[in-house]
């Protein structure tokens, strides 16, 4: 994480498990910094929510498109556990980002590796079979097991709990 965010941040909050930050449809007017605990952020499809994304210690997580753009947001963003985050109002992001080169660095930086992260895992989608996501998941992150519901990471890889249930019960030689 960057010194910045010690420092600039508008507060903090410590917030339950379960806590919704962004609700689908609201205009993103925040950014969050993980001290402590997960995100993910998820979205409605006909009823069934969508997993389309986790966040940790160190990430910063918004609905970019709505907080950049002051559109709706597509998504809902929904505390895992309990966690302890840093929050930027929008106006003290864009004071940030016309004043601070450190922090545009950053949000450059950041938001180039986000892009890159989304295209491999659309290819991924595209080209792969859920076991080999479930791969790829595991390698990236390793823990992942032990801090997220295996309904929400079954949801994220594109596939029922119970496929996921039986994925990481074949024996893989």
């Amino acid at each position: 994480m960057v010194n910045f965010i010690d420092t600039q941040f508008s507060y903090e909050l410590n917030i339950d498990a379960k806590t919704q930050l962004l609700k689908e449809g609201d205009t993103a007017q925040k950014m969050f910094f993980i001290k402590k605990g997960s995100l993910r952020v998820w979205f409605n499809n006909n009823g069934t929510d969508v997993t389309a994304q986790f966040f940790f210690e160190g990430d910063a997580a918004t609905s970019l498109d709505s907080f950049i753009n002051n559109e709706p947001s597509l998504f809902t963003i929904e505390a895992m556990e309990p966690c302890e985050i840093a929050v930027f109002n929008k106006s003290d992001f864009d004071r940030l980002l016309a004043n601070d080169q450190a922090f545009k660095d950053w949000f450059y930086q950041t938001a180039i590796q986000k892009l890159l992260s989304h295209s491999k895992r659309l290819l991924s989608f595209i080209k792969n079979k859920p076991m080999e996501r479930y791969q790829e998941l595991i390698a990236q992150h390793p823990a992942i097991f032990q801090r997220v519901p295996q309904r929400y990471i079954a949801s994220y890889l594109g596939i029922t709990p119970v496929s996921l249930s039986r994925i990481r019960n074949r024996k893989v030689f």
